[in-house]
């Protein structure tokens, strides 16, 4: 569950609603392409957005459509009660697995942090995975934190933000951060640009957003990182050099991908919980014509 390929689809919004049929339709689209597990309720689920009723329900849902294909599901939110009731919500769904960040209002310590994951961990029943994701929680873990926390019961991975474009030094974070933390525990590459990178220096599991939408591309990126075929995972991942480029004009890929979608009709349009907005205007055109380019279907 926590190597390979980890999908992570949009949770769809048509007006103030959580689109089910559509929802349930993108997590069967990810079993069928054979991803090693999806993760319901990432960033690029919108899970912040959504009330914990909603989630609660999104969870079943994927759980529900994902047939065999385990299924992680976040449960980030800014108080730890909260943190806890979604955990629990998520177990009773039939999760496999759930995915922590630290989000927060107030800047968080250190040892806050840590006393949020050991207050977790304590009640889980299920594996977790560590999500860094300083763009978003504006918390900077240290290697020596993951450390810690890594020692918890129940942390099994940890989803790191991403890796130095040269592959020596991705290798040297990689094996660095290794060297930190117990065998048991994976290391996943997320920011889908470096993927490629992350997987080839040593990386366990792509935790991929373009994967819970396209599916098909990233696990035939994995798939060869993972049989050591290094130069066919980068001149796989090369090639979308400008989705990716794209993802990085608009400071993520949450924009981009829910545009891909909507133009995919894939999910209603729009699709974001406002007041986000997919891309739009010219660039929504160019998007378009990219697609295509890349035969992203």
């Amino acid at each position: 569950m926590f190597a390979g390929l980890s999908a992570f689809p949009l949770t769809p919004i048509s007006g103030d609603c959580i689109d089910e049929a559509a929802f349930a339709s993108l997590v069967q689209r990810l079993t069928t392409a054979g991803v090693d597990s999806i993760c319901a309720l990432g960033s690029t689920g919108s899970y912040a957005y959504l009330t914990i009723a909603e989630r609660a329900r999104v969870a079943r849902l994927a759980v529900e459509h994902a047939g065999g294909t385990p299924v992680i599901v976040g449960i980030g939110a800014v108080r730890a009660r909260d943190v806890l009731a979604l955990a629990d919500d998520a177990q009773r769904a039939g999760a496999s697995g759930v995915l922590l960040a630290p989000v927060s209002y107030q800047k968080l310590t250190g040892d806050e942090v840590f006393g949020l994951y050991e207050a977790v961990t304590r009640q889980l029943s299920v594996p977790l995975c560590v999500y860094d994701n300083p763009g978003t929680t504006h918390f900077q873990f240290t290697d020596e934190l993951h450390g810690r926390i890594a020692q918890l019961p129940n942390v099994r991975s940890i989803k790191i933000p991403g890796v130095p474009a040269d592959p020596v030094a991705a290798k040297a974070r990689v094996d660095h951060l290794r060297g930190m933390i117990p065998s048991h525990v994976t290391i996943g590459i997320s920011g889908d640009a470096c993927a490629g990178i992350g997987l080839n220096a040593g990386c366990e599991a792509w935790y991929s957003v373009i994967g819970g939408l396209f599916p098909k591309v990233a696990v035939t990126i994995t798939r060869a990182a993972q049989a050591g075929n290094a130069e066919e995972a980068m001149r796989l991942s090369d090639r979308l050099k400008p989705l990716w480029a794209l993802f990085g004009k608009y400071g993520g890929s949450l924009r981009v991908i829910a545009a891909a979608a909507e133009l995919r009709g894939l999910v209603p349009s729009p699709s974001l919980p406002l007041p986000l907005m997919a891309v739009d205007g010219a660039e929504r055109q160019q998007l378009a014509v990219m697609l295509d380019e890349l035969g992203l279907v």
